[in-house]
């Protein structure tokens, strides 16, 4: 983790992603220093990304504690949802097709929000969808796209209704063999969202957590309405709401670096579950929602479905603010 940075006045870092840029700025010097609690800053590297920690405790060895509390729970979620690893507990579940599986509570959090979220954007999001993203990896890597057979049988495997979630009983079924979870989606929004809550749990609730572009947010600096994010040509709505981010989240998707170009036509690293290939539109969309696992699910659905669904999505997840824009080459 890196050494607390005591400049209170100094603009944090431009954080600089696929998706968006953000400045997160530490606020006015004469506010903060009336208040018992100084800003403190850790980094660490998970989930294949830096994950940065932003705070205000009262003293060094208050934030360390919280921080190593927040990155201790970021590692153990890693274990429990990552498609990566071959003996988490999602691709372990994987193992087990046509059974009713007991699960971590964390892990039936997750698929049953996923589930809820799929339905109400009608597939746009799938946490079923690994057969595709294993697909089309192999697609990019090769440069042409995937055999049409190969293709078609793997779209077996796909579908969020083939995922079944019992929360009273706490277990999941997955209704075909060879299935393949995919939380890419969603798990990282989520897993944000427990960093804080285990700062909290430490006595650190002024405080902000970011991954690769993804900001989860709690409350609002010393002296400050929020902490102030600038997202890059972003709307005046987005805008205004970044720059006051207090208790809440923002997540994005689309592709200005992880693309490939096959026969002139652009494809995003995000899949579209309707064609199992990636997506070809050249919007960003940026979601600032209560919560990451919604904001990042959100933002995953609004990318496959394009700026016309924004009305829908906004009307059937109310309180969100939703914006897309064209990336500028």
């Amino acid at each position: 983790m890196a050494k607390p940075d005591s400049r209170i006045s100094r603009a944090l870092r431009s954080v600089r992603h696929s998706l968006f840029s953000v400045l997160l700025l530490a606020g006015c010097p004469s506010l903060t220093r009336a208040v018992a609690q100084d800003r403190h800053e850790f980094t660490a590297v998970h989930m294949g990304v830096p994950v940065r920690i932003v705070m205000y405790a009262p003293d060094t060895a208050s934030a360390r504690g919280a921080a190593r509390a927040a990155f201790a729970r970021i590692a153990a979620l890693e274990n429990i949802m990552s498609d990566y690893r071959p003996r988490s507990e999602l691709r372990l579940l994987a193992e087990q097709p046509r059974e009713w599986v007991p699960v971590s509570p964390e892990l039936l959090a997750v698929l049953n929000r996923a589930v809820e979220i799929a339905r109400l954007t009608g597939g746009a999001f799938d946490p079923t969808v690994g057969p595709l993203v294993a697909l089309w990896r192999e697609a990019r890597r090769a440069g042409r796209l995937p055999d049409k057979a190969a293709l078609a049988r793997a779209r077996e495997r796909v579908g969020w209704m083939l995922l079944s979630v019992d929360v009273e009983r706490r277990q999941v079924r997955l209704a075909v063999d060879s299935m393949q979870l995919d939380l890419g989606g969603i798990a990282k929004g989520f897993i944000l969202q427990e960093a804080l809550t285990a700062l909290r749990a430490h006595g650190v609730s002024t405080a902000l957590v970011e991954a690769g572009g993804d900001v989860v947010a709690g409350d609002a600096p010393p002296g400050q309405l929020g902490w102030e994010i600038e997202v890059a040509g972003a709307d005046d709505e987005v805008t205004a709401r970044a720059r006051i981010l207090s208790n809440s989240t923002i997540a994005t998707s689309g592709a200005t670096e992880q693309f490939v170009e096959i026969d002139g036509v652009r494809y995003s690293h995000v899949i579209d579950p309707r064609t199992g290939l990636g997506v070809t539109g050249s919007h960003v969309v940026t979601v600032i929602a209560s919560d990451g696992a919604l904001a990042d699910a959100v933002a995953t659905a609004a990318g496959v479905l394009g700026p016309g669904s924004a009305a829908m999505l906004s009307g059937r997840f109310p309180g969100m603010v939703l914006g897309f824009r064209v990336p500028v080459p």
